[in-house]
């Protein structure tokens, strides 16, 4: 009896460990993929600022600037559906 009760809590302890370890690895890849996605919108401000400061042609596969949005209101009775 005495064997299965150390048994139970060394499997109990191990569980309690590896729910620690996991949780900690999961916050380290929030803050990493976080972090990638910060560089990746930093790289892309940087690469528009040079681009601008050049005055050069944007890059292959770079986006087509983006045509300013109008700031108009449209009351939704007038879309038809």
């Amino acid at each position: 009896m005495t064997l299965e009760l150390i048994l139970a809590v060394a499997a109990l302890v191990a569980a309690a460990l590896a729910a620690v370890g996991v949780r900690r690895i999961a916050r380290r890849l929030d803050r990493m993929t976080d972090s990638y996605w910060e560089l990746r919108y930093d790289y892309g401000q940087l690469r528009a600022r040079v681009t601008r400061l050049e005055g050069g042609e944007e890059p292959e596969g770079a986006p087509p600037p983006a045509e300013p949005v109008p700031d108009s209101f449209i009351p939704l009775s007038s879309i038809k559906r």
